[in-house]
């Protein structure tokens, strides 16, 4: 008969390999929502609540991820461990002030938004004041392909991370959600645009108008300005469109003589 030692440690080696992968889930699912409430996250990874809340415990106190009023999201440490950290740190600091002015002067939300690999994420915003509004959450992970502020960070991305998003399968999210064929023409046309307008793409009854920021010859992030279809026509389109097109020029200017530009993800 078989030592009963080895096959122990056997069964415990197995349970602890299982346990580990199920914290990678609950971590990874924290980053790729952005913001996710327990529960989202115990439907997702199929485990139960309780046992979400002990991996999160452990991995708060590792600052892997941070509780926000019942929602976690991706901690510094781990910003940090992306190499992302400081960019985003200095985007925040010398970006907020823009975004102020650009919902003062557009009277809509406007949204600062960076690429984090194959994705957008909102990383600030200032929200209008009208009782109907855009608005994201803060950390929240969006698609590169729907979106106006995404799709500039997309045209401007890397040859390896656009062909990768133009291969993955493309979740029609509204009604006016372009295709591949429709993506992968125009992304030179944003190029030399440099601005887009786009309609619905991820929010139904949406209107977005998007610049780049660009600092050291790399495109750093994306300034947007959404509202609702029925108080932004053509001619707060263009006004629109030139507030961004100042904002981003002085946001790049100021990332340029803050010791240079940071490094992009």
């Amino acid at each position: 008969m078989a030592p009963s030692v080895p096959e122990r440690e056997g069964r415990t080696g197995t349970s602890s390999a299982g346990s580990f992968q199920r914290g990678l889930n609950v971590l990874i699912t924290v980053a790729e929502s952005g913001e996710a409430r327990v529960e989202k996250i115990a439907a997702d990874v199929g485990i139960p609540v309780s046992t979400v809340y002990r991996y999160l415990r452990t991995l708060r106190d590792m600052e892997l991820v941070e509780e926000r009023g019942g929602t976690y999201a991706p901690g510094w440490r781990l910003l940090e461990i992306s190499g992302q950290h400081l960019t985003h740190t200095r985007l925040v600091e010398l970006g907020q002030g823009v975004l102020e002015e650009l919902t003062e002067t557009t009277g809509e939300t406007a949204v600062l938004t960076v690429r984090v690999g194959t994705q957008a994420m909102c990383l600030r915003q200032t929200q209008s004041a009208q009782p109907l509004r855009m608005a994201f959450r803060i950390n929240q992970l969006l698609p590169l392909y729907a979106g106006a502020g995404q799709r500039v960070l997309l045209a401007h991305a890397p040859r390896t991370v656009i062909d990768h998003v133009l291969q993955q399968p493309l979740r029609s999210i509204t009604p006016r959600t372009l295709g591949r064929a429709q993506l992968a023409g125009e992304i030179e046309q944003i190029r030399r645009r440099g601005f887009l307008v786009t309609r619905g793409e991820l929010n139904e009854g949406a209107v977005a108008v998007a610049v780049p920021v660009v600092a050291g010859g790399e495109v750093l992030c994306a300034l947007t300005v959404a509202g609702p279809e029925n108080r932004c026509g053509s001619d707060w389109r263009r006004h629109a469109r030139g507030r961004l097109q100042a904002a981003g020029l002085r946001l790049g200017e100021i990332l340029e003589h803050r010791a240079g530009p940071p490094p992009t993800g």
